[in-house]
């Protein structure tokens, strides 16, 4: 009898909106794996329920120094006594423990990076801490052999910097099972209305957010949805009752996949704004960018590397120069009344997007976990 083999998955999130991992945990319970997903339980987590095995940790800390001290720890040990063969760290802060594990025992590590992490704007201002993350980087990641990243502009850095081979697994959704549009919720949600979403876990400064409820000022006929979190929905929910746009601008918290993508569809426009205030954004190339092509609604970006190249190079949107609300404004109100462009963006979304599905992306994911070193 061959016993599966058991990969171990860590991450410090709280595993609910997730989807790189998702995806990968799915694909790798299907091609025969036992698999663990370790994070994080919140106050607020929602409720989870997957085909494979999850586990979540109750910190007494959620934020800062003594959180990432406090889940180090706890999930050094927790891997120390799991039962595995094959650790999979998600980020640098996962990878410490991941690492002296693997070492201890004798297993193998594959490392999963989802951004140029110490360049992520939460570090800027905060030298000392940056340099602790830059530490634990520079001591681990030259040793590891089975490393892959979310695009080639960020594997093009590790390499060059540490001189390791990384592969490229981008964060390409599933095939939608139904692309048809929802008559009755398009109907409830913006009616006769156009329709803008930004989505995302990671909304976060400097990443456009509160630029696009500004801008809804000088848009007609026009509603924004803003659906996920992150650290500024706060501040967009102020500037949503001081602008007095609760009639333009909706905000809702983070809700499942299946729910989400049904807003997308309906949108008329996918936003994805970032800024170019740090390496991490200039080479993002996120989720929602995927989850706009699968939905088959054209793209409104910032002219970021990664993502102002997929939008260009398939004429699928609009790139975006300016971060000036009554530019972006300016932009979206000419799109909206030059039909015929915006046929073609969706023709060439109908025409691409089989080719930009996680089916196909997946096969890289397996042909990694087939050789590992």
């Amino acid at each position: 009898m061959i016993t599966k083999q058991h990969i171990v998955v860590s991450v410090t999130n709280d595993l609910v909106s997730d989807q790189r991992v998702h995806k990968v945990c799915t694909t790798l319970s299907e091609m025969g794996y036992n698999i663990t997903l370790i994070g994080r339980k919140l106050p607020g987590s929602l409720a989870i329920s997957r085909n494979y095995t999850t586990q979540r940790i109750r910190l007494l800390f959620n934020r800062g120094f003594l959180f990432y001290a406090e889940y180090n720890l706890r999930l050094f040990f927790k891997l120390l006594i799991h039962k595995k063969d094959i650790l999979l760290s998600n980020d640098l802060d996962t990878l410490l423990p991941n690492f002296l594990v693997s070492r201890l025992l004798g297993k193998k590590l594959v490392y999963d990076s989802h951004e140029l992490f110490t360049e992520i704007p939460e570090l800027t201002g905060r030298p000392t801490v940056k340099k602790v993350w830059l530490a634990i980087e520079k001591f681990i990641f030259p040793k590891l052999k089975n490393v892959y990243t979310v695009n080639q502009s960020i594997a093009s850095v590790y390499q060059k910097k540490y001189s390791v081979a990384v592969k490229v697994i981008r964060n390409i959704a599933p095939s939608l099972k139904n692309n048809t549009l929802d008559g009755s919720l398009s109907e409830k949600i913006k009616g006769t209305k156009k329709m803008l979403i930004l989505q995302g876990t990671g909304i976060n400064i400097d990443r456009g957010a509160e630029e696009a409820v500004q801008m809804m000022q000088y848009l007609k006929n026009t509603v924004l949805y803003i659906i996920g979190g992150g650290d500024v929905f706060d501040k967009l929910k102020g500037l949503v009752d001081t602008l007095n746009l609760k009639e333009k601008v909706f905000i809702k918290g983070k809700i499942s996949y299946e729910e989400l993508m049904e807003y997308t569809k309906i949108a008329d426009l996918g936003l994805s704004l970032d800024k170019n205030t740090n390496l991490n954004y200039e080479y993002s190339l996120p989720n929602k960018v995927f989850d706009y092509i699968q939905a088959q609604t054209p793209l409104f970006v910032s002219n970021r590397k990664e993502i102002a190249n997929l939008v260009s190079q398939n004429n699928i949107g609009f790139v975006v120069n300016n971060h000036d609300p009554k530019v972006l404004a300016n932009h979206i109100s000419e799109i909206f009344s030059t039909i015929e462009l915006y046929k073609i963006w969706k023709q060439n979304l109908k025409n691409i997007v089989a080719n930009y599905s996680w089916e196909k992306e997946s096969e890289k994911l397996k042909n990694i976990f087939q050789n590992l070193e």
